[in-house]
């Protein structure tokens, strides 16, 4: 399991308080979705405006209250809005002391034992070099950027039974050239 951040616990509790889903979070935020999820899980942060969009979608002071009324732990201090918003600005004690900064190592064992994580662990351990020679083929020597970049999950209605259809899109980076190397 995840060691999720306290400001996530509560986030995710409000987003099932709520009954929204991810799509329909990102769609009042006027963000994608996946990258929604990723900000609930901890692994990316955001700017003040999309924080405030999120503290508002969820319910405002209603699910920070139910949180401390419901969820707190003893002996623990109450949450606020100020720690949520903190949270997701990656202005907490998950910051590792740099503002911004996201510890995106959450405790995932490798392999996953998770099934649908495994079976995507499972998708590189079997297409992986199939991915990176086509990579290759058709770009060079290079990498598909995991920081420039767009992923996204759809279904896609099947007649042997529906299908996840997932994408990435990562910016291709080459590798540098030995003539860069020279001062």
């Amino acid at each position: 399991m995840m060691d999720l951040p306290l400001h996530c616990k509560v986030l995710l509790q409000a987003k099932i308080s709520s009954g929204l889903t991810f799509q329909q979070i990102a769609e009042k935020i006027e963000k994608p979705e996946v990258w929604t999820a990723a900000l609930f899980y901890g692994q990316a942060v955001t700017d003040e405006e999309t924080s405030i969009k999120i503290y508002e979608v969820l319910g405002e002071e209603t699910f920070i209250a139910d949180y401390n009324h419901n969820y707190l732990l003893p002996n623990t201090s109450k949450l606020t809005k100020d720690k949520v918003i903190n949270g997701l600005l990656g202005k907490s004690e998950n910051s590792l002391g740099v503002s911004g900064m996201v510890d995106r190592d959450k405790g995932i064992e490798m392999p996953p034992r998770d099934p649908v994580l495994y079976r995507l662990y499972e998708v590189l351990l079997v297409y992986g070099y199939s991915y990176k020679a086509i990579i290759q083929e058709k770009f060079g020597d290079g990498i598909m950027s995991a920081i420039d970049f767009r992923t996204s999950v759809e279904r896609k209605k099947d007649p042997k039974g529906d299908r996840v259809v997932i994408t990435m899109d990562g910016k291709f980076l080459p590798y540098s050239s030995t003539e860069s190397w020279k001062q």
